[in-house]
């Protein structure tokens, strides 16, 4: 019996590695399939679930990786190839992706000496040449990298993408006779890919050969109709040809598709004002403005189309703005000098142009030194720009146009709402959090209440008597007789919310908060359930504040400009400070009760940062995760605010577990802030 009983444990546990097996290969095929079909968060999901179930899988990190690196997040990525190093160290693929994304850092003497040790342990591979030639260009060792990619050639002479990127090289070595070979053998090779004709068509423009380079990019258009890049480059051809009309119809055909892209914006708006569609032209500049407010040109050539306007003082803040930003900007003195004149500023106005004499003579001593300036008079800061236009050298500090719009918001304030299905989280089961407090209030709610801060919630309002749906009715599984007076009150206020009826609301929030203590009698948790309505209370509070600012059209948000740095961006560009303090003290009083609920933590470190308490905002942060350590929304936000104070490493590994944990938003910024940040 004894023996038989063993043998049928044996035959149990040998079931439950087998199917623990299965599970393993089941979430494998998973993340290996939405890996290939392109779903990259879904993958990491599944990748995510294997890590848990083995971490000694060097081929699950190293896939994860390929998932993290094509949504943008090349940090996670490396560091998942460097976990499939560190289990397998003679792994080639392990080392090639780790020496990819150490060159997509800036990194690159780590990135060769991985290149290095991938090509010792497989020779043969010639992968790794392409992608270490790729790096030399990263790097501008184009002589080096025209070398691998002839290896390679040699091996693969029918990888039209070899050919273009050893034609990208020899044309930054300025040959461009061999770069023009090599795009003509990688159409020969692909002649249905844009890619091929856009950069010949580039080449063509450079030799002023403007009806072939449109030629190309009609054809690289025709293959592609939703290739914004071609459109691009052709609108600028059409505009060098004087066909403003063809140039504009492009521009537009790409804001159809990005309405945020601001160089398109820019440009667009120089022809609108060079046609003498002020109004318009102004509209997009005030755009791109918003987008990136230290782009010296878009405040210099708004300034000039006020000028042409004849409004005087709206040019004046515009030079000064330019001036502010860079005050070498001689035409920008000079400009001022001519609006201060107008305005019979006479004094000032001489000074200006003064200053404007002496910025343009120590740019001629400069430029004998072939070092440039803005006190470049000769150059014409009204000209289309390209996306490699010279306005990105140092001069400029990089801090001009970037080519996307991406809204970029602090997660929002978590509530208590009622919804249709009372489970309204977004996070998977493994990382829900659980709390037995909360879990009892929520089980216990006569109408289906979640704790949320999705915008997409489908909400369950009632129009017609609340205390049926409290109390139940004959329409309505939902309701029970002894609810307590203050869960009343809450669930009507939380009712008024979502019916916009805020006062109403704020009322019954009060009495909810007031009557808890007193309920306690009848149920012994009330008292603990204050700290739920005090909650939300502060987050309307905070949402009246809010509600405010935008009729007076300045909502507060953290955004980013093109250097990676966030503030608190108001629209009109004047500073308004808003009082959150009885928002924060409804919270901290919260905490006094529950001190371990992630929601209120995270909810004071939102208003803590609006209210530019940013240190303290961080802290509140670091305690939400503690108590809930895949609470994806507290990292993204600590992101973006360590981002703000400079500390650009940790704002991204976080914005990098942000994305790890299903904040798919995280990635957008990664791929904006982090991914190319050393280049």
């Amino acid at each position: 019996m004894r023996r038989l009983l063993l043998i049928l444990i044996l035959f149990l546990n040998a079931g439950g590695l087998v199917s623990a097996q299965y599970d393993r290969d089941v979430f494998f095929l998973r993340g290996r399939t939405s890996l290939a079909d392109g779903k990259y968060a879904q993958a990491i999901e599944n990748f995510n679930v294997l890590a848990r179930l083995d971490t000694t899988d060097y081929w699950n990190f190293f896939f994860r990786g390929i998932a993290k690196y094509n949504l943008g997040d090349i940090r996670g990525a490396e560091k998942d190839f460097d976990r499939s190093v560190r289990l397998n160290p003679v792994f080639t693929n392990g080392y090639h992706y780790r020496a990819i994304s150490c060159s997509r850092l800036g990194r690159y003497d780590e990135a060769f000496r991985d290149f290095d040790r991938a090509i010792e342990l497989r020779p043969g591979f010639m992968g790794v040449y392409f992608s270490r030639g790729v790096a030399y260009f990263l790097s501008r060792q184009f002589d080096r990298a025209i070398e691998d990619f002839d290896r390679y050639i040699k091996k693969n002479p029918r990888d039209p993408a070899a050919y273009l990127n050893r034609g990208a090289s020899e044309l930054f070595l300025g040959d461009t006779l061999k770069a023009m070979r090599d795009y003509d053998k990688a159409i020969k090779l692909d002649p249905y890919e844009p890619e091929g004709y856009i950069r010949r068509g580039r080449i063509y423009a450079l030799q002023n050969r403007t009806d072939d380079a449109i030629r190309d990019l009609d054809k690289a258009i025709d293959i592609d109709s939703t290739n914004t890049f071609a459109y691009f480059n052709r609108a600028l051809l059409h505009y060098e040809a004087k066909d403003y009309n063809s140039s504009m119809r492009d521009l537009n055909r790409v804001l159809a598709d990005e309405p945020g892209n601001a160089l398109t914006l820019y440009n667009r708006s120089l022809i609108y004002a060079q046609v003498g569609d002020f109004e318009n032209a102004l509209d997009d500049m005030d755009r791109v403005i918003n987008i990136n407010p230290k782009n010296v040109l878009a405040y210099f050539n708004r300034a000039s189309f006020f000028v042409q306007m004849s409004r005087w003082r709206d040019a004046l803040d515009d030079y000064d703005k330019a001036i502010e930003l860079y005050p070498d900007f001689a035409k920008a003195y000079m400009n001022r000098s001519y609006v201060k004149n107008m305005l019979g500023m006479a004094v000032s106005s001489r000074k200006d142009y003064d200053t404007a004499r002496q910025k343009i003579r120590e740019y001629e001593e400069k430029n004998a030194a072939a070092e440039g300036s803005f006190a470049d008079t000769t150059k014409k800061y009204s000209s289309l720009l390209a996306l490699d236009a010279d306005f990105a050298k140092k001069d400029f500090d990089d801090e001009l146009l970037q080519h996307r719009d991406i809204d970029i918001r602090l997660k929002p304030l978590y509530k208590f709402s009622m919804t249709s299905s009372a489970d309204g989280t977004g996070y998977a089961l493994s990382n829900r959090y659980e709390n037995t407090l909360l879990r009892r209030f929520l089980s216990s709610s006569p109408v289906p209440m979640t704790v949320s801060n999705s915008d997409t919630l489908t909400y369950l309002s009632y129009s017609g008597r609340i205390e049926n749906a409290i109390y139940g009715d004959s329409s309505s599984s939902a309701g029970a007789a002894d609810v307590s007076p203050s869960r009343v009150s809450f669930i009507k206020a939380m009712n008024d919310v979502q019916l916009r009826r805020y006062p109403a609301a704020m009322e019954e929030y009060d009495a909810a908060v007031e009557q808890a203590s007193s309920d306690a009698s009848a149920d012994r948790y009330s008292e603990y359930y204050r700290a739920f309505y005090l909650m939300n209370r502060g987050v309307l509070r905070a949402e009246m504040i809010d509600f405010i600012a935008t009729i007076q059209n300045n909502v507060q948000t953290l955004t980013m400009d093109d250097q990676g740095t966030t503030r608190a961006r108001v629209s009109d560009r004047i500073d308004r400070s808003y009082d959150y303090s009885e928002a924060i003290g409804d919270m901290l009083s919260a905490l006094e009760t529950v001190p371990d609920l992630p929601y209120l933590h995270f909810n004071l470190g939102n208003l803590y940062c609006l209210s530019s308490q940013l240190l303290l905002s961080i802290g509140s942060y670091d305690k939400a995760i503690e108590c809930y350590p895949a609470m994806g929304d507290a990292y993204y936000n600590r992101g973006l605010v360590l981002i703000y104070l400079k500390d650009k490493e940790k704002g991204c590994i976080d914005l990098s577990r942000a994305g790890e944990l299903g904040v798919s938003d995280a990635y957008s910024v990664i791929a904006r802030y982090c991914e190319n940040e050393q280049q």
